[in-house]
């Protein structure tokens, strides 16, 4: 897979992808300002279709995705009781080269983010 940076987000709890979840995905500089890499809302399949995923815009230090779950679950017909909002994941692009698969299994509970392959 080339460089880049892509996310992929599922409802564990019912089985569906996070169509239409708003993603945000921002460099952090050394001042700790941030800059904007990538804002978009998943597609049906659950993934950020954005050029950030083919490596535009991606350089080495340190990023962060920012999952509107609270949002995500507010649209839905049943919305359960808010609980989580905005869920981040920071993590360091060490390699612009490299491609880093950000998937996020979520519930309106709970969360587990990792780097995936």
């Amino acid at each position: 897979m080339s460089a880049g940076i892509s996310v992929h987000a599922v409802d564990v709890a019912s089985g569906r992808p996070g169509l239409g979840m708003k993603v945000e995905i921002h460099r952090i500089l050394p001042d700790g300002s941030r800059q904007s890499v990538a804002e978009g809302r998943l597609s049906a399949d659950g993934a950020l279709h954005h050029p950030v995923t083919k490596g535009e815009g991606v350089q080495e230090g340190l990023h962060e995705v920012l999952f509107h779950i609270g949002d995500f679950f507010a649209e839905s017909a049943s919305p359960p009781p808010p609980f989580l909002e905005l869920v981040p994941f920071r993590f360091r692009v060490f390699d612009a080269t490299l491609h880093y698969h950000l998937p996020i299994k979520f519930t309106p509970w709970g969360f587990s983010l990792y780097r995936g392959a």
